[in-house]
């Protein structure tokens, strides 16, 4: 099982990991994180088959994937 994790106070929200995910497992928050922004967030930890792609093409480099 893969862990996923997200710096969210840095997060702007952009959605890009949202849309790279093939299990669509990332959802951006209902929330604000300090900045103002939606941060994204992992709704099935476990069904994550840590394939990275959400880290990948995050431009901010707020996501860590730990097999």
């Amino acid at each position: 099982m893969a862990k996923v994790t997200f710096q969210t106070n840095i997060c702007k929200g952009c959605g890009l990991c949202v849309v790279a995910c093939p299990k669509k497992l990332i959802e951006l928050s209902g929330g604000l994180n300090e900045k103002g922004y939606h941060p994204a967030e992992i709704t099935n930890q476990e069904a994550c088959i840590g394939c990275a792609f959400c880290a990948t093409m995050c431009p901010d480099c707020v996501i860590t994937v730990e097999k």
